[in-house]
């Protein structure tokens, strides 16, 4: 696919249709009260990996609704004392797979944290473990259009609260330095980092590479690939329905959490990616509030963005910072 979005000057200067809610903040404070009113339970289980430059901890905390939500949390083999704390989120249709598939953030003396995503987990990679036991109203296969009648019953209401919590849980360890955590995240996990960068306060870093679950309005529009079209293919047959629907998705934007963004972030986008446009990530990035932002562009690549580049280019933006 040759290039289909808008041309790279137009891109910096793009900002999202997208309509904020009036209550979007009450919402999300209300959303994350009720979810603290379950204890966290963090627990971090050893497991026997066979891996000797790192110990690995299956972990168990509760999300949305005191659900139980898993995860892996890595640690170099020698941590004595607090390291750096990075907390990962994964594409769709993935989970947190095998401790093994997670190598890289503890090899730089971080710990790493990596959560599975509710409900996901079985269309890619090694598997996920977590249930997402709240029922939804008719909805188009996948998770796009779960709940899509309020913003109150979506999925991602869930799945947002849910990753708030990981980060933390993950602080909770013994061995993490909560003070200087970052989040990361490719496709949908960053678009959940996204989200957490707008929804906690205190982060020291926020990398989200190609997000997805950004500037609905454009998207559903722009692209006929999934996940988004999941959304248009949902309207097809729910006739009439787009402008509730759309409000709905407007809660889960991250263009609105990227305007409450409160840490340095570096994003990545790629020019021929008919998964996540480059434009609707540019409305995030755009729009995300902090000061200190870059993005990398690449050029003649597809939703795989930068892929081991970019991971570079993660070591060495993160490595002054934590």
């Amino acid at each position: 696919m040759a290039l289909f979005d808008l041309p790279r000057e137009q891109l910096h200067r793009y900002r999202s249709a997208s309509t904020e809610p009036d209550d979007f903040d009450t919402f999300w404070s209300a959303t994350l009260t009720e979810a603290r009113r379950h204890d966290l339970g963090a627990r971090f289980e050893p497991v026997d990996t066979g891996l000797v430059t790192v110990r690995v901890y299956d972990a168990t905390f509760a999300g949305f609704g005191g659900h139980p939500v898993k995860g892996w949390l890595t640690l170099p083999a020698e941590a004595a004392e607090p390291v750096p704390l990075v907390v990962e989120f994964v594409g769709y249709g993935g989970g947190r797979g095998l401790p093994h598939e997670h190598l890289l953030w503890a090899s730089t003396g971080r710990a790493h944290f990596v959560m599975d995503t509710r409900g996901q987990g079985s269309g890619w990679g090694g598997g996920g473990g977590t249930a997402d036991p709240v029922g939804a109203a008719p909805a188009y296969p996948g998770f796009m259009t779960r709940g899509i009648d309020a913003p109150e019953n979506h999925y991602y209401r869930r799945v947002f609260t849910d990753a708030v919590r990981a980060v933390e849980a993950a602080r909770t360890h013994p061995l993490t330095d909560a003070s200087r955590t970052a989040v990361i995240g490719e496709s949908q996990g960053g678009g959940i980092c996204l989200a957490v960068g707008g929804l906690v306060p205190d982060l020291l870093a926020v990398a989200p590479d190609v997000p997805f679950l950004c500037d609905f309005p454009r998207a559903v529009t722009l692209t006929d690939s999934g996940p988004y079209r999941e959304i248009g293919l949902f309207l097809r047959t729910h006739r009439g329905r787009t402008e509730e629907a759309l409000r709905t998705l407007s809660y889960f934007d991250g263009v609105h959490f990227a305007a409450r963004g409160r840490a340095p972030a570096l994003f990545s986008t790629a020019l021929e990616d008919q998964t996540c446009p480059p434009s609707t990530v540019f409305a995030a990035f755009n729009a995300w509030a902090h000061e200190e932002k870059s993005i990398e562009v690449y050029d003649f690549n597809g939703h795989e963005g930068g892929g081991p580049y970019q991971a570079a280019t993660k070591l060495r933006w993160l490595g002054p910072r934590m």
